[in-house]
C-alpha cells in the first residue's frame, strides 16, 4: 500500500517563516523611518505656526510683556494637539515645549520671545538646528541654540540656561543664522533641547 502524503516539509515551513521574518523586519524599519519623518515635519509646522501666530497677535503691541503660555493657549495660538495647559505642552517627540518672553535686543526687556523644544532625538535636533527660519533683517529670527535643558543659552544679555556662558560663539555662527551641519552634529546629544529666539 502506498502512503501518499501532501503538505509542506519542516524545511519548507522554516524557509517560509524566514522570508516572512525578513519582510516584517524591513517593514518595521520603513515604518519607523516614516514615523520619524512625520514627527519632524509636524515639529517644523508647529514651530512655524507658533511663531507666525505669536508675531501676529503681538504685532500691534510695543513688546511681548503680556506673552505667557496661558495667554497663548486662551488666544488659540497653541494648537490643541500640543496640549492645553501651561507648562505641560508637548512636541511630536513627546518632549516638553516652553514659550517665554525674552530679550531680543540688548538692554530691551520683553523685546522678543523664545520657543524651546526639549526631549528631542539627535537626528531631530540636527535637522531643527540647521533649519533656516529666516536670516533676513525683517524675518524676526534672532537665532537658535542647542544643548541640554540646563546648558542652552541664546542671544546677548539673555540667560536661558544655567551653564554660565551666553551667546552664539560656541556654534561658530553669526546671530540670526542656523547651525552649520558640522556644528549641529557636535552640539546635539540625546535627549536634546533646541531653543529659537524671535522678535
Amino acid at each position: 500500500m502506498k502512503n501518499n502524503q501532501t503538505g509542506r516539509s519542516m524545511v519548507e515551513m522554516l524557509g517560509v517563516l524566514a522570508i516572512i521574518g525578513v519582510l516584517s523586519a524591513g517593514g518595521l524599519a520603513g515604518y519607523s523611518k516614516a514615523m520619524f519623518k512625520h514627527k519632524l515635519n509636524s515639529t517644523m509646522e508647529q514651530i512655524t505656526m507658533l511663531v507666525t501666530n505669536i508675531r501676529t497677535h503681538f504685532g500691534t503691541q510695543k513688546n511681548y510683556a503680556a506673552l505667557s503660555e496661558t495667554n497663548l493657549i486662551n488666544l488659540g495660538v497653541v494648537p490643541a494637539v500640543m496640549g492645553n495647559t501651561s507648562g505641560n505642552l508637548k512636541n511630536p517627540f513627546k518632549g516638553s515645549v516652553t514659550i517665554a518672553k525674552a530679550q531680543a535686543r540688548n538692554g530691551v526687556d520683553n523685546s522678543g520671545f523664545t520657543v524651546q523644544y526639549s526631549g528631542l532625538p539627535k537626528e531631530a535636533c540636527i535637522a531643527l538646528a540647521t533649519a533656516d527660519f529666516g536670516s533676513g533683517a525683517g524675518s524676526g529670527f534672532v537665532g537658535v541654540d542647542v544643548g541640554t535643558s540646563s546648558t542652552v543659552y541664546i542671544g546677548t544679555g539673555n540667560q536661558v540656561g544655567t551653564s554660565g556662558q551666553e551667546g552664539f560663539t560656541a556654534a561658530t555662527r553669526k546671530e540670526g543664522q542656523p547651525y552649520t551641519m558640522a556644528a549641529a552634529i557636535t552640539a546635539c546629544s540625546e535627549p536634546a533641547t533646541v531653543i529659537w529666539k524671535f522678535y
